[in-house]
């Protein structure tokens, strides 16, 4: 049995925890970081964004023109699908918010959502929509001067004018706004992780499997649920394009789109 059908078999009928990357939204028009193809990118990291002043306006510049383009993205047949597999726990590393978007069940949106925005001092919390109203009342013509700057995954452009953009700040204290999902160097919220091992963790009793979809796995906050698996002796099936950090781990690897498997699958466990 070749890996795609062996792979399908693996999840046809048993538990499943489904862990989500950046490769289930390529087909939404948001680009990935590490897929076949993709250009070298690197991402601002919170001790980069903390700072200071300096950063956050070119963070905040950049991300100003990523949001109009992402908000306005569209489920996929991937997203359709994961939503209606029955799993016991999706643990999502994307910030895009699609997974909520179709109503997925038991989500875990490991690195938060970019729809939302929090204080750095009160910690008080506002959506992203009412700071993109305020981001264009103070940048009249932002977005339209700089139209043709490249998409980038987290929600942001590439972009090197940044330095007349004016960032608002926390309109109840006056603090330093960022949008509420974690950065590259930020820890993961410790519930959030606890509940995901948990899910992982009782596949080994239920005889479950563990579904990685659309991740590379090059970032420890995924690849640690794969490797717990894979320490239990739960099947590991990853479904990605191109190599993944946690293919030696895998029981099966099928190298294939995320919007193509995805719903075979589904069919499969109605």
């Amino acid at each position: 049995m070749r890996a795609p059908e062996a792979a399908l078999d693996v999840c046809a009928d048993r538990p499943l925890v489904v862990l989500t990357g950046a490769g289930l939204s390529t087909d939404s028009g948001i680009p990935d970081y590490r897929g076949p193809g993709a250009p070298a990118r690197t991402p601002m990291t919170y001790q980069e964004f903390v700072s200071g002043p300096a950063a956050q306006q070119r963070y905040w510049a950049r991300s100003h023109l990523g949001w109009s383009r992402m908000r306005r993205a569209e489920p996929n047949a991937g997203h359709q699908a994961v939503a209606t597999l029955g799993a016991e726990l999706v643990i999502t590393q994307n910030v895009d918010g699609l997974h909520e978007a179709v109503g997925t069940p038991e989500l875990v949106a490991l690195h938060g959502r970019i729809a939302d925005v929090v204080c750095l001092s009160c910690r008080g919390t506002t959506t992203r929509a009412s700071l993109q109203r305020r981001l264009s009342e103070l940048n009249p013509g932002w977005v339209e001067r700089h139209a043709d700057s490249a998409s980038r995954p987290d929600g942001d452009v590439d972009l090197d004018d940044t330095d007349t953009f004016v960032v608002p700040a926390c309109g109840s204290c006056g603090g330093a706004l960022k949008p509420d999902v974690v950065f590259f160097g930020e820890n993961v919220p410790v519930a959030r992780v606890e509940r995901c091992y948990a899910a992982v963790e009782a596949l080994a009793d239920l005889d479950g499997a563990l579904l990685v979809a659309g991740s590379s796995l090059a970032v420890m906050s995924g690849l640690r649920f794969v490797r717990r698996a894979a320490k239990l002796g739960v099947p590991v099936v990853i479904v990605n394009r191109g190599l993944t950090r946690g293919d030696e781990l895998a029981s099966y690897k099928v190298d294939a789109g995320t919007s193509e498997w995805l719903p075979s699958l589904a069919a499969l466990r109605r």
